[in-house]
């Protein structure tokens, strides 16, 4: 009489279970810390185009650009501000392929976390720019 020996055994299912268990283990830690600096390049092209809008408006003294606030009496004397809203969710910036933004080192841009925001301001008078944490 032949004998059918088709499947597998209990042995070689638990190993390959095992085998994918460290599998996994090895890949989770590795997916949060890229989706991580996912947020954080995310953050800082919102904050790349906030930079781009004050930027913009204050060139064309406008006061009517989207998202821009201008603030002050007189042309030379105006404060451009917008707001960008933060998705990091690590304090301080942990993607070192960012290295400034509209010419600000990164270092000199605080790290926000999610739920807070910055406040991007172009200052006429003084022409420069500012990236402050704003609660």
């Amino acid at each position: 009489m032949k004998k059918n020996n088709k499947g597998f055994t209990l042995a070689e299912l638990l190993i390959v279970v095992a085998i994918i268990a460290v599998l996994v283990a090895i890949a989770i830690p590795v997916f949060t810390s890229q989706l991580e600096k996912a947020r954080e390049s995310t953050d800082a092209a919102n904050l790349r185009s906030a930079y781009a809008e004050v930027m913009t408006a204050s060139l064309t003294q406008a006061d009517d650009v989207t998202g821009v606030t201008r603030t002050g009496s007189k042309a030379g004397e105006y404060v451009y501000t917008a707001t960008v809203a933060a998705n990091q969710t690590v304090a301080d910036w942990q993607n070192k392929g960012i290295e400034d933004i509209g010419g600000v080192k990164i270092a000199d841009v605080p790290a926000q976390l999610k739920g807070t925001s910055w406040d991007v301001i172009y200052t006429e008078s003084t022409g420069k720019i500012e990236f402050k944490a704003h609660a």
